[in-house]
């Protein structure tokens, strides 16, 4: 039987620093790639969480690496896409609750990885309309779906890649965007009665380990050319959505 170390429920030392490094290595990736940190941290945390916690810690450690990265490179953020992101996410999280929960998982992920697909690899889709009416749809969509996705950046991924005009834009918009995607997803979970207060310190520990791969994140991205940014970008989506139409085949 598992342990408790430093009181976090059936987790043991080796468990408890493998997934602080896994905080660590995925913030790095998110920022180097511009997508996929995220759902590769909840993949990742997936394989060792009881279910009814694990889009809770997710959501908590994510919230963090959103803050610290937005922090770290607030002077890219696009602040034009900050207010309707944010009205459309407070809606979706609003209504999106009892609505979602009767969707099928397969559909859902069905939905995403399609979407991202066209979005991704049609990028004008990404710059339909005006800006502010296409954030605030996709903070409502990104919001609605997190609750029970939780991992919900690659879908907001592909419309910040189409405003960006560099690659340093993206990655500090994407981390201010689902910073507020994650804030509102934990109004939504206080009210639906999760209590993770035992995983504390697995949240402190990955929160401050996912900042370190941030800072090293940004340094990294100074380094790299912007064409070969939006290959890596455009590579990372298309192999997750892939991976979500799989998914969601498999569960048919």
């Amino acid at each position: 039987m598992m342990t408790e170390f430093l009181g976090v429920p059936d987790t043991n030392l080796l468990l408890f620093l493998g997934l602080t490094f896994a905080s660590f290595a995925t913030a790095f990736i998110g920022v180097f790639t511009g997508t996929a940190g995220g759902l590769i941290l909840l993949a990742t945390m997936a394989m060792v969480m009881p279910p009814a916690a694990l889009i809770p810690v997710h959501t908590v450690v994510q919230l963090g690496s959103g803050v610290t990265r937005t922090m770290i490179m607030w002077r890219w953020v696009m602040r034009a896409t900050l207010a309707p992101f944010i009205i459309g996410a407070a809606l979706g999280a609003a209504i999106g609750a009892k609505a979602f929960v009767s969707m099928p998982t397969s559909a859902t992920m069905g939905i995403l990885g399609v979407f991202i697909l066209i979005v991704t690899w049609l990028p004008k889709l990404g710059r339909m309309g005006g800006q502010s009416s296409r954030f605030a749809l996709v903070g409502f969509a990104a919001t609605f779906i997190g609750v029970f996705v939780s991992a919900t950046g690659t879908l907001v991924a592909p419309f910040v890649a189409s405003a960006a005009p560099d690659r340093r834009n993206h990655a500090a918009t994407l981390g201010a965007l689902m910073t507020f995607v994650h804030i509102l997803k934990m109004v939504a979970f206080a009210f639906l009665g999760f209590a993770i207060s035992a995983y504390i310190p697995l949240m402190a520990a990955m929160i401050i380990t996912g900042a370190a791969g941030n800072w090293v994140g940004e340094v990294a991205l100074e380094k790299v050319s912007e064409q070969r940014f939006r290959l890596i970008l455009q590579v990372g989506l298309t192999v997750l959505a892939l991976k979500l139409l799989w998914d969601a085949f498999q569960q048919v």
